[in-house]
């Protein structure tokens, strides 16, 4: 019989799936709508009143994006106040809703990675994922990865495309 012999391990590629390097977490976010007067103004006493009020301790540990769906302007200090409150309880603090938040929090997930061990390797990034905006972690990972790697593909190791290769 034939010695099978894994090709990929001996092209001495590495292969990355998306999901290793995607955050993890409970998602939440908080709408503003509610705080506004007639869902056009925010009353700053009002605000304040909410604010000093609420049970921020139900966001421990959660990754939250602070928005407001009405189509009203509100003041920069509104999401200030609601950020210090926040901090030091919630994980993670973004301006946006579930979409924002999640290409937020990828973004900063990918670049506080540390990639070292990837330094002039020879790396494949697997191209089938079911995250969400999975094209914001692949681009992540890829400006990451860029400056590091040997080369870099996407796709699996029997059909990839090249993305860079270091000259």
């Amino acid at each position: 019989m034939e010695e099978i012999i894994n090709k990929v391990a001996k092209a001495g590629l590495i292969s990355l799936d998306i999901k290793d390097f995607y955050p993890r977490g409970i998602r939440a976010t908080i709408d503003l709508k509610e705080q506004l007067w007639q869902e056009l103004v925010l009353k700053e006493k009002d605000f304040r009143s909410w604010v000093k009020q609420f049970d921020w301790n139900k966001f421990q540990g959660q990754n939250v994006g602070v928005w407001c769906s009405a189509d009203a302007i509100v003041p920069t200090w509104a999401y200030m106040l609601i950020a210090a409150e926040l901090e030091g309880i919630a994980d993670f603090i973004a301006f946006g809703n579930e979409e924002k938040l999640e290409v937020a929090l990828v973004q900063s997930h990918i670049q506080s990675l540390d990639l070292t061990e990837y330094k002039d390797q020879r790396v494949i990034i697997k191209g089938c994922s079911d995250i969400s905006e999975a094209e914001v972690a692949f681009l992540e990972l890829t400006k990451a990865l860029k400056p590091i790697v040997k080369s870099l593909m996407f796709g699996e190791a029997c059909s990839s495309v090249p993305v860079y290769k270091k000259r």
